[in-house]
């Protein structure tokens, strides 16, 4: 048994593929005296039991990068560490059975090309070419990725290891953590079975041990154990005789992979229904470290059949063995990589329920933000503040369970998943719900996202192309074209910033000039790089009072950002009052009428009163109203922020009095399309940490003159040599789809960029997109073409706002 070191620059905690490889990716860099504990053995958990499939097609542009840069890293880090793996690059064949999932191959195909990925696609009569065991019944094409594989697990995490203990870090075994304890430095005192660590910082790779781990921080890691089974058939003579390897081949409508392995086939189906979960009672034994659950074939069926039918040799041979282990799965399917929620030098990387395919990539991820202090890529989708207060147990095991049941769902655009939810409501959610109200969550907020009309179908029609509510959405946005719209915002993240440095500190993190007192605007954090953190609106409730607004989902990112760039250099408050208040965005030519009208005083909200960009405070029934006047629809109207208790009463009384001026209720599809026919920014599509404010466009939100602000340097620099990219707003010229997230932009054959945002916007009456391109190519008129599913559309460079570009709507 190696002897325990007293310090740390790093403890990784898990020493299956994931914690391996963070450890890995550190020593690689150059960082030293690294540790990693693992209560067991190398692989024990989830690693030693994976079927180590290596795909690159992956719906989630984040992950698609993770495991693009693990498959590239895989085929040389036999021979870079010298430890020689089994990495069978086979490819894969991937069938679509409707039209939907053809699409969905077209779509990813689009974002992969941005990496260098390259998918091919062909008719059902191609199947036969890279798959001539299979049958090409109902088929309507296929997808083959020639990089995809598989990989030994055990291997793989032994080859991390070696790489690690060769560049001096140390791994030991059979030597599970029992406690964890901050310092007063920010330190950690790792309690272990062998004696007591001093750690810098700590790395959570535990697994689906991580909640367990997570405990001993305060941290309630969202994450549910859920039974996987596959099963390896007897070897099957004409497939152990055959030179080479068969490769994979993945039905995502049938919701199963099949595979050679030891000359026989391997199945794994994901049940559309009857997943099962289990320790939900936090009863996980002490160390399940190379178990497994029993066999429970019955379930896997109809998925077998339906195997056998597709590729009839699997019919011929017995089962040799099945296996049924644990995977953990976090409520939307995706691992958490990145800060542990409120506490400092603590990271995540954990609860993968595709985590072999991941390692590679979350250990360049894991060493990017614990050295550089920030990730290269936008890791939001997989960040652990993703998640804040709502995600109760119950809410947990309905969201993985749906997960899992949809683990090959298409990923259409628009879609809102609604296992687990309704969480947090207001009492506008339940008037909104009455009127027929379609829903959506939003940071676990519910958000109306349109309204059915008469004679509409109250559900979503799930398409890559426009569908249901693209009717409905037009007229909501024509109401706040020519009469005025309320829109039911309540769930942005709030945050009070009060005390003698309150300016101060505000003008050290944030890159803006703060407004004057009553004043409101926009401010951008950025990160020590130069890149965009996070958006706020700021508003000076007092001199040494603000109000920092955010979006919904932001909470525990913004808040983390500020607490830890702050320290303890500054004497200020930060209050959360999130859920303290409510919001509803008034806005249209008729918005000043109707606000007037619920008034006590009517005149406080006239013109002269009330200028755009002004904040006050009004009386509506004896009560505070924070009226803001700024809006997101680029129409006249305001913010009205209420008491919670205060927001029935609020929402009721302007529909009253606003049903002579033709107030209608309006959802987030038609406030998408509003705010970008106005080209104005989203955080997560067009603001993140790959995109620089200058290549944003936001020069005008920069002050460059202050002494000093996170990230000062860095954009003056880019100010001085020039950026890469410019965010543009663009034409599309389309039929019946718009642009998705990433949809690339062509001139000719080369891609010069990519969209980030799109939709039809109904009072400029043309589809509109927003995304970024190469700033040689950027100018206005420029004609391209823009892959739309597989189709290329005209697109065109246009003048920024193309609704209203004077603003004069928006002052009135």
């Amino acid at each position: 048994m190696a002897d325990l070191p007293k310090h740390a620059r790093v403890v990784v905690i898990g020493g299956g593929a994931i914690g391996a490889s963070v450890l890995y990716h550190l020593a690689e860099r150059g960082w030293s005296d690294l540790i990693l504990l693992e209560k067991n053995e190398l692989t024990a958990g989830s690693t030693w039991h994976a079927a180590g499939n290596c795909p690159n097609f992956v719906g989630n542009w984040t992950a698609l990068r993770l495991q693009n840069y693990s498959t590239k890293l895989y085929a040389e880090l036999g021979e870079r560490v010298g430890y020689p793996m089994n990495y069978n690059q086979t490819g894969s064949i991937r069938l679509a059975r409707t039209k939907d999932r053809f699409e969905e191959f077209k779509h990813i195909s689009g974002l992969a090309k941005y990496y260098g990925v390259h998918f091919d696609l062909a008719g059902p009569d191609a199947l036969k070419d890279y798959y001539p065991l299979a049958e090409a019944h109902g088929l309507e094409g296929v997808l083959w990725d020639a990089t995809d594989g598989d990989i030994d697990p055990a291997q793989l995490t032994q080859a991390f290891a070696k790489g690690a203990r060769d560049l001096g870090a140390k791994i030991i075994r059979f030597c599970p953590v029992t406690g964890l304890t901050q310092t007063a430095d920010g330190g950690w005192t790792v309690a272990t079975a062998q004696g007591d660590i001093q750690a810098d910082m700590i790395v959570n790779a535990a697994g689906y041990y991580a909640p367990e781990i997570g405990r001993m921080i305060g941290r309630d890691v969202p994450s549910v154990v859920l039974e996987h089974q596959y099963l390896i058939s007897e070897p099957i003579p004409e497939i152990n005789d055959a030179p080479g390897k068969l490769p994979l081949l993945r039905d995502p409508d049938d919701s199963y992979y099949l595979r050679e392995e030891r000359g026989g086939l391997m199945l794994g189906p994901y049940e559309h229904q009857n997943a099962k979960a289990r320790w939900v009672n936090d009863d996980a034994p002490d160390d399940f470290s190379f178990g497994l659950f029993d066999d429970d074939l019955e379930r896997l069926e109809w998925y077998i059949e339906q195997a056998c039918a597709r590729v009839p040799l699997l019919g011929t041979a017995g089962v040799q063995k099945v296996i049924n282990g644990p995977v953990p799965y976090s409520p939307d399917g995706f691992p958490f990589i990145g800060p542990t929620p409120g506490v400092r030098n603590a990271f995540e990387a954990c609860v993968y329920s595709f985590g072999i395919i991941q390692a590679g990539g979350t250990g360049k991820a894991m060493a990017d933000w614990m050295i550089e202090g920030e990730p290269e890529w936008d890791l939001w989708s997989l960040d652990p503040r993703r998640y804040t207060g709502y995600t109760t147990k119950s809410f947990c095991i309905a969201k993985a369970l749906e997960v899992y049941e949809n683990e090959y769902g298409i990923p259409y655009p628009a879609e809102e998943r609604r296992a687990g939810y309704p969480q947090w409501t207001n009492p506008v959610t339940q008037r909104l719900a009455a009127k027929g109200a379609m829903f959506g969550a939003r940071g676990g907020w519910e958000r109306a996202t349109w309204f059915p009309r008469e004679g509409d179908v109250a559900e979503e029609k799930l398409s890559f192309h426009r569908t249901n509510w693209f009717d409905a959405t037009a007229e909501e946005c024509r109401a706040m074209r020519d009469t005025c719209g309320v829109i039911d915002m309540t769930g942005f993240s709030r945050l009070e910033v009060s005390g003698p440095d309150a300016e101060a500190a505000l003008n050290y993190v944030f890159a803006s000039k703060l407004p004057k007192l009553g004043r409101t605007g926009l401010a951008y954090a950025l990160t020590p790089k130069g890149k965009i953190w996070s958006e706020f609106t700021v508003t000076r409730i007092a001199e040494d009072r603000f109000w920092l607004i955010s979006a919904a989902a932001a909470l525990w990112h913004d808040q983390n950002h500020l607490i830890f760039e702050w320290g303890d250099r500054f004497d200020v408050t930060l209050k959360d009052i999130t859920r303290d208040f409510g919001t509803l965005a008034l806005a249209g030519p008729k918005a000043r009428d109707i606000l007037s009208a619920a008034l006590n005083n009517s005149d406080s909200v006239a013109k002269e009163n009330f200028r755009w960009l002004a904040y006050r405070e009004l009386d509506f029934n004896d009560a505070p109203l924070h009226a803001i006047r700024v809006g997101f629809v680029g129409e006249l109207g305001w913010e009205l922020h209420a008491p919670i208790a205060q927001m029935g009463n609020l929402y009721d009384t302007l529909h009253e009095v606003g049903a002579a001026h033709g107030l209608r209720d309006v959802g987030m599809y038609a406030m998408d399309s509003l705010r970008i026919e106005k080209s104005y920014r989203a955080w997560k599509t067009e603001l993140s940490n790959e995109f620089s404010p200058l290549e944003a466009g936001l020069e005008r939100f920069i002050d460059f003159d202050k002494a000093e602000f996170v990230g000062r340097d860095a954009v003056l620099a880019e100010r001085d040599a020039g950026s890469n990219l410019k965010l543009v707003t663009l034409k599309v010229d389309v039929d019946t789809a718009d642009p998705a997230y990433g949809a690339m932009i062509y001139s000719g054959n080369d891609i010069v960029g990519f969209t980030t945002s799109a939709a039809h916007g109904h009072r400029v009456g043309h589809a509109i997109a927003i995304g970024y391109i190469n700033r040689e190519d950027a100018g206005v008129g420029r004609a391209f073409e823009v892959d739309i599913v597989g189709t290329r559309r005209p697109i065109e460079i246009i003048d920024d706002s193309p609704y209203d570009p004077e603003n004069a709507r928006l002052r009135a």
